[in-house]
């Protein structure tokens, strides 16, 4: 069986998540994942109660200015990385085996989709998956249902409109929109 420091350092590589003992260790995660994940959905918690769980599912400590409006889903959780005074709204799902890292003052709006993992197009290898982090710098704002696609990064004070489909990097002070997105303005 591989550890959580293995299977990391595979999708930093952005090695193919295609082997028999990866698959069951995403399945064991994603086990673990989900008890928190249904704990955490399944009633009224203050934010500090909010935090504990998330610093289980992480399996880190999460800095006490952090705050989520549940409900809030993932299907690995020990590869989310979220800075300090990040805000995530009810509804967000991450999909975080190949890394979110969410940094300082983020805002991240309802039902935003986190999506590391990618699909081989060719049937015969589309069970295989390849990872790739997303990456949000300071002070970044996500509006409602819009969604980032693995091996993306989002520079400092960037906006991503409501319901974008993120596909490409975006470059900061910079407002995107649309499907895919695209480049609307320069903030300031």
């Amino acid at each position: 069986m591989i550890t959580l420091e293995e299977f990391l350092r595979i999708v930093r590589k952005r090695e193919l998540l295609n082997t028999e003992e990866v698959m069951q260790f995403m399945n064991e995660q994603s086990d673990e994942a989900r008890r928190i994940t249904f704990e955490l959905n399944g009633k009224y918690h203050t934010q500090e109660e909010v935090r504990a769980l998330l610093s289980r599912l992480f399996g880190r400590k999460v800095d006490d200015s952090v705050r989520l409006f549940p409900p809030f889903y993932t299907d690995f959780g020990k590869n989310i990385h979220v800075g300090r005074n990040v805000f995530i709204n009810a509804g967000c799902h991450f999909q975080d085996h190949g890394g979110v890292t969410l940094g300082e003052g983020c805002q991240i709006g309802h039902n935003v989709v986190f999506a590391t993992l990618n699909h081989g197009l060719d049937p015969a290898v589309r069970r295989v998956t390849y990872p790739a982090p997303i990456v949000l710098g300071c002070n970044v704002w996500v509006g409602s249902n819009a969604t980032i696609l693995q091996g993306v990064t989002i520079g400092d004070n960037a906006v991503v409109a409501a319901g974008a489909v993120v596909t490409k990097d975006v470059e900061p002070d910079t407002v995107v929109g649309g499907v895919p997105a695209k480049f609307i303005k320069k903030i300031g």
